[in-house]
């Protein structure tokens, strides 16, 4: 795929052989550099908005819109590019996203208005929708699921590093006076472009002869369109307008017809974008649901946890960062440990159970926090709950992988992936909406509240008098508390899903392997 002169099919010179571990990974090199710059621009802008807002002559009401806006995109387009990885060439469509994300980054580094920084973010988003899906669909396509484990486990800790290390690295850009906000978007730029550099010289996939290529764009504009009205509506309910409102009824509407439309479409078509067949698959369906509620335990834990630093204990944006950590840590030990583990015996159920166990306990333990909650205890609830969500994240993904035939290994991928991100966005957004009423309802006024995605509008206690302090910490302290109570039984429900997986062997052969052995002419 990666070389004009491999075979263009399998019966060619036989099947592809099998890369050696230098060479997968000297490839993982670029992609998973790539990776982390893509995650990090997600979050890097955190602590810098209130510098950049100003700046651009913004108003607050594109606040939450110069964040969202690249999560958007990345989570609409994750399944478009999981559909064409199974149609054409996996290494153009891998360099084709550092390009869009590339672009994206210059133009937001450069931005003079806020509109044009919003539409750069769109194609940060893209591009990282095109890498968030694509790197785990090459990883498989080189490694056994068999060997996968330990690749994976390092794939998860790098996404949870990324996700929590962007506000910390976007704060320390705009508080050094020789760099600015611009470098919260340029900083990535060279790492990008040598991560497209290691790629083109060390990532070399056999070429195998794939189907005719046919999009089914129809169904692919539909979906988007449904999915973005989607997350448009839980982002800005609760905070632009009320959740049962005359908006509220007009977006979910909205998608619920462009949604069924695009059901309608990918019905008929012979290229489907998420061929609705795949749902038929047990494991695939289960690794869906799970891996929407270990989105909502990824990206509400971090939103949150850093916001109760903040307001409720009173530490800086950096500190809050840097308190994070053993979310963190706890996430990096278990995907690492539990893909050695996997590899090594090739049984992974048992992790998917221990993992649901966990993220339901640390959900539970954080539900207990106030704002006199030591620091000891925070750091056990956070790394219980890090440690449930890095036996899940990844090898649910795995599982799925397993389960399909080669042929498609993309779209499995990337639906799986797509349902995680959308987890996190819908739950990030109604949380932040319950954490806002109930901030409200403490303090007996509107102000005091979070955006409806989880974007704090909340006072600097610094500048409260002393008898107000107590009051704020609070009422965060408690309905942060709140939050990790309702998130409790959605775990639950994560476990549940695991518990009915069937564990099935893991395959000991790549998906380029499995994919010119399907297509391979049967001997007559």
């Amino acid at each position: 795929m990666a070389d004009p002169a491999a075979p263009t099919s399998p019966a060619d010179d036989g099947p592809p052989a099998a890369m050696t571990r230098r060479e997968v990974l000297s490839a993982l090199s670029g992609l998973f550099m790539g990776m982390f710059v893509a995650i990090l621009a997600a979050t890097i802008v955190t602590n810098a908005l209130p510098t950049i807002i100003p700046e651009l002559g913004g108003s607050q009401s594109v606040y939450t819109w110069i964040v969202t806006a690249e999560l958007l995109a990345m989570t609409a387009t994750v399944p478009l590019w999981g559909k064409l990885a199974d149609l054409v060439d996996q290494k153009l469509l891998i360099q084709l996203s550092f390009a869009l994300f590339l672009a994206g980054s210059l133009l937001a580094g450069l931005s003079q208005d806020t509109t044009m920084l919003i539409l750069a973010r769109v194609l940060q988003g893209a591009g990282a929708g095109g890498l968030t899906a694509l790197v785990q669909i090459v990883m498989a396509a080189m490694i056994p699921p068999r060997e996968l484990g330990r690749y994976a486990g390092v794939f998860g800790a790098i996404f949870a590093v990324g996700t929590v290390a962007g506000p910390l690295i976007g704060g320390v850009i705009v508080d050094t006076s020789w760099l600015g906000w611009r470098w919260c978007f340029l900083f990535g730029v060279p790492f990008t472009v040598a991560a497209m550099v290691l790629i083109q010289r060390t990532l070399n996939l056999t070429a195998v002869r794939r189907r005719e290529v046919h999009v089914d764009w129809q169904g692919a504009l539909l979906l988007t369109a449904g999915v973005s009205t989607l997350l448009i509506w839980v982002t800005l309910a609760g905070n632009d307008f009320d959740w049962i409102s005359t908006p509220t009824a007009l977006m979910v509407l909205g998608s619920v017809v462009l949604l069924a439309l695009a059901v309608l479409v990918e019905a008929r078509s012979p290229e489907p974008v998420i061929p609705l067949g795949l749902f038929r698959n047990r494991t695939v369906s289960l690794a869906i649901v799970a891996s929407a509620l270990v989105g909502i335990a990824m990206f509400g834990g971090t939103v949150f946890l850093t916001q109760y630093f903040q307001v409720a204990l009173g530490y800086s944006p950096t500190k809050a960062g840097l308190l994070s950590l053993p979310l963190v840590g706890g996430l990096l030990v278990s995907s690492t440990v539990a893909g050695a583990l996997i590899t090594r015996s090739g049984r992974w159920k048992g992790y998917l159970i221990a993992g649901g166990v966990l993220m339901t306990l640390g959900f539970g333990l954080l539900s207990t926090i106030d704002a006199a909650t030591s620091m000891s205890l925070l750091g056990i609830f956070m790394a219980v709950t890090g440690a449930g969500v890095g036996l899940l994240m990844q090898n649910l993904v795995l599982a799925a992988q397993n389960d399909v035939p080669a042929a498609e290994l993309g779209t499995t991928t990337s639906v799986v992936s797509f349902f995680r991100s959308l987890g996190g966005t819908i739950g990030v957004s109604v949380l932040g909406a319950v954490l806002a009423a109930k901030v409200a309802d403490g303090l007996g006024t509107a102000g005091g509240g979070s955006g409806g995605h989880g974007e704090a509008t909340a006072p600097d206690i610094s500048e409260l008098p002393p008898e107000a302090v107590t009051l704020v910490q609070d009422t965060y302290a408690g309905a942060t508390a709140d939050l990790f109570l309702i998130a409790t039984p959605l775990a639950a429900l994560a476990l549940v899903a695991v518990l009915f997986i069937r564990e099935k062997a893991l395959k000991t052969t790549s998906g380029a392997e499995r994919l010119a052995a399907e297509q391979a002419p049967i001997p007559h």
